[in-house]
C-alpha cells in the first residue's frame, strides 16, 4: 500500500515493550485456562464482599456450559447476555463460549423493541438475563422471536452485603419458564468436548448503530479479542494478578476487552459493582485498591463531583485510561491537581475491538495549538490508521479527513449485511465516520463525528471544539453542542450544560465565555442548563436525543 502513514511515524512513541513482537492466544478462552493453572485460587471476581477464584469459576462456567448443550444448543447457536456487571456475566460468558456459541452481548436499558430487533436479527437460540427483566418484558419479547432455551439470573446472589444504592430490589421466585443460572452453575456438568470455536470464529456480535441509526452486528472474532487483550496486557506495566475495576459495563466492548478480556489474560481479580453509582464506585476503589480502570469521560466528571472524594481513593492506581466519550482536556488537567493520577485518553470502535489508539503509559497526549483537541493516543505497532478525504485519497499530516483503520483487531464485517459490511470495510478497511488529522509524530487527533457537524452559515463548527471551551469553565460539569435549525444561517450552534454541584452561571455568562474565545460562527446562540445530560449506559452523551429535544 503506498502511502504516507505506512511509515508509522507513531512507532518512535512506542517503548520497546509495546514494539515488540507478541504471541496472543487463539482465543480469551485459553488465556483463562492458563490463568486457572498459573492461580487457581486467586481471586478472579470481586462483587462487594464476594470472592471467586479461578477454580470456582472455571467450574461453574462448565457447568453452565453443559446445561447449554444439554437443552439442545448447538456449536455455532448464538447465546443473547443481557445482564449488569455482576459475576453472573463472566461466568455466562464463559459458559457460552465453552459450549461452542457465539454470544450477543445487550445493553440491560433497551426496551422491548430493541430487543426484539436484536433477538431476530442474530437469530438467538438461548436469552441469559435477570429474573426482573424477564418478568417485566422479556419473556413476551423472547416469545416472539428464535430463542428456545432461557436461563435468569439474581444478581444478589455471589454477595450478602446488599447495597441499596445499587442492589435496592428482591429476590424473585425462579420463574417455572426458565432455568436459575446459579443453580445450573452448581449442577457441578462438565462442559461439552469438541465444541470451542476457533480463532478465527465469532466470538460476539456486539450491536452498534453505527453511522445509520439502525443497529448491526459487528462479528468480534476470538482472535480479535484475545490479541487485543494481550496487547493490553503487555502495553501496560501492570503486575500479574492485579485488581481491574470494571468502571466501563461489560456488554460494552471496552468493557469486554480492556477490562475483562486483559483481566485474564494477565490473571488478575475483576472488581464488579453491578452498575456505576459514584459512591459505590469509590467505597470499591477504597476497598479492592485496584490498578487498573477505564471508563468514559462523564464517569471520571461524577466521581470527581461526589461529596468526600479525595486523593487516596486513586493511590492504588497504575494506570487510569478514558475511552467511549470525548475527554476534554481541561477535565484531565483538573482531575490531576485535585486527585493526582493522569488520565490517558484512548480511541477505539466496536468494529475495531476497542481501541486502536491509545496514550502510551510512559507519556502524556499532546494537545493541538489550534482547535485545543487532546490526541487520543497513537495507533499499535501493527495497526495503520490513515487520514482520507471525501474522495477516499489521503490528505497530509495535519489536514483533516475521515479516519480509516486497518489491522488485526478489525473485524470482518457486521452479521449477515454484505451491502453494509461492503460500504464499511471496503478492502478489510474499516472506514470509521469519525473526523479526525495526524500530525507528522504519529500522534491521532479524533476532531468528531462526520454526522455531527454543524453547518453554520456555510461554515463547519465541529461540537467536540466548543465543548473543549465550555469545560474550561470552572462552572462547566458536562457540555454537549448540537445543532438546531436557523432561518438565517441554516444552523446554529446549541449548548446544553450541567454543573458541577454548588456552581453557579447562567446562561449568557456561557455563552459570553464562549464567544470570547472561539470565532463568532461557533460560539453557542443557545445555552440551556439541566441537571444532567442523557447518556448512554457506558456513558457517551446521547447528542442524538438532545438534537431530538432541540
Amino acid at each position: 500500500m503506498s502511502s504516507i502513514y505506512a511509515t508509522r511515524p507513531w512507532l518512535s512513541q512506542l517503548s520497546a515493550a509495546q514494539r515488540a513482537d507478541i504471541d496472543p492466544p487463539a482465543t480469551v478462552l485459553d488465556s483463562f485456562r492458563a490463568a486457572v493453572a498459573r492461580a487457581p485460587e486467586h481471586t478472579a471476581l470481586a462483587y462487594f464482599d464476594g470472592r471467586l477464584g479461578y477454580r470456582e469459576v472455571d467450574e461453574l462456567s462448565d457447568s453452565v456450559a453443559g446445561h447449554l448443550a444439554a437443552r439442545g444448543l448447538a456449536r455455532g447457536d448464538r447465546v443473547a447476555l443481557m445482564l449488569q456487571n455482576s459475576p453472573h456475566f463472566v461466568i455466562a460468558l464463559l459458559g457460552a463460549w465453552k459450549a461452542g456459541a457465539t454470544v450477543v452481548p445487550l445493553n440491560p436499558m433497551y426496551k422491548a423493541g430493541e430487543v426484539a430487533h436484536v433477538l431476530n436479527d442474530a437469530g438467538a437460540a438461548a436469552l441469559i438475563c435477570s429474573d426482573r427483566a424477564w418478568e417485566g418484558y422479556l419473556r413476551d419479547t423472547a416469545a416472539g422471536s428464535p430463542v428456545r432455551v432461557a436461563l435468569t439470573a439474581c444478581e444478589l446472589d455471589f454477595q450478602t452485603r446488599h447495597d441499596e444504592r445499587v442492589l435496592g430490589f428482591e429476590r424473585l421466585p425462579v420463574p417455572a419458564d426458565a432455568d436459575d443460572l446459579l443453580t445450573v452453575a452448581r449442577q457441578g456438568l462438565a462442559a461439552p468436548s469438541g465444541r470451542e470455536l476457533s480463532g478465527g470464529a465469532t466470538a460476539l456480535i456486539s450491536y452498534t448503530s453505527g453511522t445509520s441509526g439502525t443497529p448491526k452486528g459487528a462479528m468480534n472474532t476470538h482472535r480479535g479479542i484475545a490479541y487485543q487483550a494481550e496487547r493490553q496486557r503487555t502495553g501496560h506495566p501492570i503486575a500479574r494478578g492485579a485488581g481491574y475495576f470494571a468502571l466501563a459495563p461489560l456488554f460494552h466492548i471496552t468493557g469486554m476487552v480492556c477490562e475483562l478480556a486483559t483481566c485474564i489474560a494477565n490473571a488478575g481479580t475483576l472488581v464488579l459493582t453491578y452498575r456505576f453509582h459514584p459512591g459505590v464506585v469509590l467505597d470499591a476503589f477504597t476497598e479492592h485498591r485496584p490498578a487498573y480502570t477505564v471508563g468514559p469521560s462523564t464517569a471520571f466528571m461524577a466521581l470527581a463531583a461526589t461529596p468526600g472524594v479525595t486523593p487516596d481513593h486513586f493511590a492504588s492506581f497504575e494506570l487510569i485510561s478514558s475511552g467511549g466519550a470525548p475527554l476534554p482536556p481541561a477535565l484531565v488537567e483538573k482531575f490531576r491537581e485535585g486527585f493526582g493520577p493522569y488520565i490517558r485518553n484512548g480511541y477505539g470502535l466496536t468494529e475495531c475491538t476497542a481501541p486502536c489508539a491509545s496514550v502510551p503509559p510512559e507519556k502524556e497526549a499532546p494537545v493541538d495549538p489550534v482547535s485545543g483537541t487532546l490526541s487520543v493516543g497513537v495507533p499499535g505497532p501493527e495497526t495503520v490508521v490513515r487520514i482520507v478525504g471525501p474522495d477516499g485519497k489521503e490528505v497530509p499530516f495535519g489536514e483533516q479527513g475521515e479516519i480509516v483503520v486497518r489491522g488485526p483487531q478489525v473485524v470482518p464485517g457486521y452479521w449477515r449485511r454484505p451491502e453494509a459490511t461492503e460500504e464499511a470495510f471496503p478492502g478489510g478497511e474499516l472506514r470509521t465516520g469519525d473526523i479526525g488529522f495526524m500530525d507528522r509524530d504519529g500522534w491521532l487527533y479524533v476532531v468528531d463525528r462526520m454526522k455531527d457537524m454543524i453547518n453554520a452559515s456555510g461554515f463547519k463548527v465541529w461540537p467536540r471544539e466548543v465543548e473543549d471551551v465550555l469545560y474550561t469553565h470552572p462552572a462547566v460539569r458536562e457540555a454537549a453542542v448540537v445543532g438546531i435549525p436557523d432561518a438565517y444561517r441554516g444552523e446554529s450552534v446549541k449548548a446544553y450544560v450541567s454543573l458541577r454541584p454548588g456552581a453557579e452561571a447562567g446562561p449568557a455568562e456561557l455563552a459570553a465565555y464562549c464567544k470570547e474565545r472561539l470565532a463568532a460562527y461557533k460560539y453557542p446562540r443557545e445555552v440551556e442548563i439541566l441537571a444532567e445530560l442523557p447518556k448512554t449506559t457506558s456513558g457517551k452523551i446521547l447528542r442524538r436525543e438532545l438534537r431530538t429535544q432541540a
